[in-house]
């Protein structure tokens, strides 16, 4: 065919001798056929799992009869008959016609049909479902250029097929491919080989030993809490539960093993515990949000305690779970509620509801004790990995339909399953009964390993565990030392023995940035290893003193309505504020006087009138450290800002529609490459010298509500400015598609947490659409408002997304059926009248179940469930305007820029001002405030006490503390004692103080 193709092609006399024709493989025409098929049917209306294709010479669509339908049982191993064991028949890199998600809620087709990125030459090969389809179209993947080649930009713009419609388009993980889809996005960076995070070096590593505790048994299982990373539980060898600050060495809370109602264990676990008492643990975990953890013990039962922040840890529920040992413990949330999953010596599996304790699941087919489980999830599809003594690693939903897959583990004997920190790349550490250690990755469609990575000893003396971090690292414990291996490599990076006095294979923890890493040692203790972003987190810790004995129990608060994890974040920035080692604070007469050891605690000495605490106030350039970034004569006021998630740029969008980006350079000042106010930026552009300019409309540009979002790998920003909505690639500037024309015009835009092809989209005319970039639609249209849309916010954890307008008003939608939940006005403080252009904005607070809320006349922080106001501060009458503010990045501080000119940092525990920073501090002599303020703020993502102001001049300035300080200024002593709890009713306004001090 091909060789009459060539014939045909050739006879014309336009062609004839001006061709040069390649060499093509038998297969190519095939994956032609198939790009074309997968494009075709991904700008169908109703995409089917299973199209019927009956020719090439017409566009395709999928009918719809009676409704969308589910895939057939026939071929779906997840709703069908189980497949054979190990049986994996593969389709081949060119197999027939792949399929896309349906877009109804049913099962995809085939065991997770959406797997992650290709990062491999290969053009549609993808997931393949598990055991034999009876028809050939099994699996959909959308095609997806070779990465090798990134100057391909298929499918080509011109196509007669593209330029019929608006063109649908969608944004791949990679950023070299602007093609059709945006793959499901979980937190984290892409693993694509273009490792433009600074992630790639060893110097990334924790190597560094900074700190040695002592727990007093020997630690079988750690785990950082996931909000406040340098809290480590710890559970040991005869069943003590510890919780340690590692930033101050202190230990919090020490449990040792009871049964909580014996009366309520089996008679076979109180005869096991009058035989012989001893008991180990032999896991620990948090929970997703840190309000939860969770202990495996050797016998029987599983102990859950909730943790209400500093040392206060509550008994929640105590199962009686499985007969003989509890071998590993999970957090999970199917059908969107928090449940516990445990596997045991009894082969079995068990589901369980974290509020009640009552069994949801039991998963039976383990013919061996069942070691460990991973539940993880893919688009709606909910499951867990588990893995047994024989080695046989199984899958389930949760049903009660059996086990999808029956995989060998490497190793066969004890294996631990985990993915990479953003969900898309599974790897299993193993050890055999002959001592041999393996680390594999899998390609979890096939159930095949898919690389072995090389280095451990030869007879591992124990059996190994293993973590990863950062999706590029894996560690494991081995041979007296930890071993690190780069992901895509599967040779040994390093290799390192942490000063000594590890154990054959000690045991070891990341936290969740891997800033961190907590490994176990011979003599009952913990060494916490440290990258240097590790290091300068704990040293904000090092002076913490959590003196519990100084709190009388009645002082504490109650934990009203508001969750147990806000409660933790909470404490923890209470305890965090404590550790002030020298804190500079201005006297009477503008000089700087340092304080030592400043503790605003209650304790004995709390009247003494020389530890009186005073606000924090900078008026001059030398107090902090700040940098006005580098000009560019066009840019008007700034009207967005936002640092990019990997903190090393800024983008800013300016009045007159054009971005400007700054990038940070490594250099010998600045190793980390990150964002910081010690060294200047480049003001970027790509080579061509285009500009990432917005559409605008007739009117005058400077009367639009600009508006854009980030993607999270930081490779393409949504933006508007009065005209269509624009998509721009972040590496070459070049706009991918624009949408939308107005009216009405966009004035909020936020990409939903799960997939990067759902967008919110806030309108001029007070709605809000719900639009699917894949298929160029508008999947819903919500209203509720009555003024234009003016914030947008999503919860992953609630599956929520709040919106707020310039009618002052608050609205909660669920994210799945995009029904209204709740919905409450901002009551506005008496004496002040909002302008008529007055912005209400939103943004979730790190534990996704409060969420800050700014008006120009208040700050106040929200509980999203109850939509109730949980704490509030208002600006005295007389002061300026609020014109924006943000959490900080760990959500323990609130920055606030005013029309004056000035900023305010809050503590966010209470909304108490801790310091202020005046106009003369950071703008030059001759610039009068009332001329120039600052329109926008924003906080670095990984960097706490960083932010950046907009101004009203075209000017970007980046903050920093002085290095002496650390941080900005000291919070205010807590008026009961504790900052564990925001009250549940608000006062209306702010303290008396609070007002007198704006």
């Amino acid at each position: 065919m091909l060789v009459e193709l060539k014939k045909l092609i050739e006879a014309n006399p336009l062609f004839r001798d001006k061709l040069q024709f390649p060499n093509l493989k038998n297969s190519r025409l095939r994956t032609l056929i198939n790009q074309s098929l997968n494009w075709q049917h991904q700008l169908c209306k109703n995409p089917r799992p299973n199209p019927d294709i009956k020719t090439l010479f017409v566009d395709h669509t999928c009918g719809q009869p009676n409704g969308a339908r589910a895939p057939s049982p026939a071929n779906n191993p997840l709703l069908g008959s189980l497949p054979k064991a190990g049986v994996f028949p593969p389709l081949g890199a060119h197999g027939p016609f792949q399929p896309t998600p349906a877009p109804v809620p049913t099962p995809l087709a085939g065991w997770m049909s959406n797997p992650p990125t290709v990062t491999h030459p290969a053009v549609s090969g993808g997931a393949i479902g598990l055991g034999s389809p009876s028809i050939p179209a099994a699996a959909l993947k959308h095609p997806r250029t070779p990465p090798t080649n990134p100057s391909v930009d298929y499918p080509s713009g011109d196509s007669d097929h593209l330029s019929k419609r608006t063109r649908p388009i969608g944004i791949s993980d990679e950023i070299n491919l602007p093609v059709n889809v945006l793959p499901v996005s979980f937190t984290g960076h892409s693993h694509s080989h273009s490792h433009s995070q600074a992630f790639s070096t060893p110097e990334d590593l924790p190597k560094t030993v900074t700190r040695t505790l002592n727990q007093g048994s020997s630690p079988m299982s750690m785990d950082f809490h996931p909000v406040q990373q340098t809290l480590l539980l710890v559970g040991t060898n005869v069943g003590d539960i510890g919780l340690w600050e590692v930033g101050s060495r202190e230990r919090l809370v020490l449990r040792n093993f009871k049964v909580w109602d014996l009366g309520a264990c089996s008679m076979p676990l109180q005869a096991a515990l009058v035989k012989d008492p001893g008991v180990s643990v032999n896991r620990v975990i948090w929970s997703p949000d840190g309000s939860l953890f969770g202990v495996a013990y050797s016998r029987h039962i599983v102990q859950i305690y909730s943790y209400h922040g500093g040392d206060e840890v509550r008994q929640h529920l105590e199962i009686d779970a499985h007969v003989g040992g509890v071998n590993d413990i999970a957090f999970s949330h199917p059908n969107k509620q928090l449940c516990v999953i445990t596997c045991g010596d009894d082969k079995t599996i068990k589901v369980w509801d974290a509020t009640n304790g009552a069994k949801q699941y039991i998963f039976e087919g383990h013919e061996a004790p069942v070691y460990s489980v991973c539940p993880h999830h893919k688009e709606n599809i909910q499951f867990i990995f588990s893995t047994a003594l024989d080695g046989k690693i199984k899958a389930w939903l949760y049903d009660n339909l059996g086990s999808r897959v029956d995989y060998e583990a490497p190793g066969r004997w004890c294996t631990t399953m985990a993915y990479s920190a953003d969900g898309t790349r599974l790897f299993s550490c193993g050890t055999s009964k002959d001592g041999e250690s393996f680390i594999v990755e899998w390609n979890e469609s096939e159930g095949a390993v898919k690389r072995t990575y090389q280095g451990f000893r030869k007879r591992s003396l124990g059996v190994v565990q293993f973590d990863t971090t950062k999706n590029r690292f894996l560690a494991a414990g081995d041979d007296f030392s930890i071993k690190f291996w780069d992901m895509d490599n599967v040779q040994l990076l390093t290799s390192i023995d942490a000063d000594g006095g590890l154990p054959a294979s000690p045991r070891i923890r990341f936290n969740k940035d891997g800033c961190l890493l907590a490994v176990s040692t011979n003599d009952n203790g913990i060494k916490i290893l440290a990258t240097s972003d590790g290091i300068r987190l704990l040293r904000t810790f090092e002076n913490l003193s959590y003196d519990a004995s100084r709190t009388s129990e009645n002082s504490k608060p109650t934990i009203s309505p508001i969750s147990a994890a806000a409660a933790a974040a909470a404490t923890s920035a209470g305890l965090a504020d404590r550790a002030a080692s020298m804190v500079s604070i201005p006297g009477m007469n503008g000089d700087v006087r340092s304080l030592a050891d400043v503790k605003p605690r209650i304790t004995e000495e709390s009247n003494d009138k020389s530890k009186v605490w005073k606000l924090t106030e900078l008026s001059e350039p030398n107090q902090c450290r700040s940098l006005r970034l580098p000009e560019n004569l066009r840019a008007t006021k700034i009207s967005r800002l936002i640092f990019t998630n990997s903190g090393n740029a800024i983008l800013a969008l300016a009045s007159n529609a054009i971005h400007l980006l700054w990038k940070w350079q490594r250099t010998e000042r600045n190793s980390s490459g990150k964002a910081t106010a010690s060294v200047a930026p480049q003001l970027w552009q790509p080579p061509s010298g285009i500009m990432m300019t917005n559409d605008v409309t007739d009117s005058n540009p400077e009367e639009a509500v600009p508006c854009f979002a980030l993607s999270k790998n930081d490779s393409y920003v949504m933006s508007a400015s009065g005209g269509k909505i624009s998509l721009f690639n972040m590496m070459t500037f070049k706009t991918m598609a624009t949408f939308m024309p107005p009216p009405p015009a966009a004035t909020f835009l936020a990409f939903h947490p799960q997939d990067n092809n759902i967008i919110a989209i806030g309108m001029d005319d007070s709605s809000i659409q719900i639009y699917n970039v894949r298929v160029d639609e508008v999947k819903s249209k919500l209203k509720g408002h009555s003024k234009r849309i003016t914030g947008l916010a999503f919860s992953h954890a609630l599956n929520v997304l709040v919106s707020s307008g310039a009618d002052s008003q608050l609205c909660v939608w669920s994210s799945d059926g995009w029904e209204k939940q709740k919905n409450r006005f901002l009551q506005i403080p008496t004496g002040r009248t909002p302008t008529a252009q007055s912005d209400t904005r939103v943004q979730f607070h790190q534990d996704q179940i409060h969420f800050l809320v700014v008006h120009e006349t208040q700050l106040a922080i929200f509980e999203t469930t109850k939509l109730e106001c949980v704490k509030q501060w208002v600006p005295r009458e007389s002061s300026a305007p609020i014109t924006h503010a943000t959490f900080s990045c760990d959500s323990q501080l609130v920055y606030a820029c005013f029309l004056d000119a000035t900023v305010c940092v809050f503590s966010a525990a209470n909304l108490k001002l801790r310091c202020r920073i005046n106009p003369s501090a950071y703008l030059p002599a001759g610039v009068s405030s009332s001329n120039v303020h600052p329109l926008v703020i924003a906080a670095h993502p990984q960097e706490p006490n960083e932010f950046a102001l907009g101004l009203s001049d075209g000017g970007v300035h980046v903050f920093e503390p002085l290095e002496s300080e650390g941080k900005w200024g000291v919070p205010p002593p807590v008026d009961n004692g504790s900052t564990s709890s925001m009250p549940a009713t608000p006062p209306v306004g702010g303290s008396g103080s609070d007002q007198a001090q704006r």
